[in-house]
């Protein structure tokens, strides 16, 4: 990180914020730490990876799927600012209610972080977005978080141990492939 926006977004939204106490002398540490539920906080190298492989703007309107600790909802709401949106969605309530205490260490009333429905990927309701996070590997490209892209979008997830970048353009979906990666599965 070099001065840049991303450099940004990580000084203003520490990870230790994120972190259980009892880890939260190790978040300088650059690799996963779990947080409960058998979920991690990821690595800090490979969510940098990740956000710049996203290409957030100011005023986007995103979705966070796996938002976990809630770290990655804090720094997307940092690169949206107070024009955008950021919906981070967990499945395990008490990280639901966990992450929702360690966004309250930042200002960002435009983030939020609700539970997901089980059994639906992403939130089809409220689509469509301009960029979609997820971060949990899948076995294979989940199309229904796809059709929730608006035109000129972007996702990245894990996908079977790659990372990928999806892009929807005028109607048109093109896949990129942005190196080998571990996460916990997509449920």
């Amino acid at each position: 990180m070099d001065g840049d926006r991303f450099a940004d977004a990580f000084a203003a939204v520490p990870r230790e914020w994120f972190l259980p106490i009892r880890e939260q002398q190790r978040s300088g540490y650059d690799g996963p730490i779990a947080i409960g539920r058998g979920q991690t906080n990821s690595q800090p190298r490979t969510v940098e990876a990740m956000l710049r492989l996203l290409d957030v703007r100011a005023g986007d309107r995103v979705l966070d799927v796996g938002s976990g600790s809630g770290w990655t909802t804090g720094l997307l709401a940092h690169l949206v600012g107070p024009d955008g949106s950021v919906r981070g969605l967990e499945l395990e309530p008490d990280l639901v209610a966990f992450g929702r205490a360690n966004l309250g260490h930042g200002e960002w009333p435009w983030a939020r972080i609700d539970p997901a429905a089980p059994g639906t990927l992403g939130d089809p309701s409220a689509a469509p977005y301009d960029r979609v996070l997820v971060s949990a590997e899948a076995a294979a490209l989940p199309t229904e978080l796809v059709s929730q892209l608006a035109d000129e979008a972007r996702m990245v997830l894990p996908v079977a141990g790659e990372m990928l970048l999806i892009e929807r353009t005028a109607g048109e979906v093109r896949v990129s492939r942005h190196g080998r990666y571990r996460f916990v599965p997509l449920r």
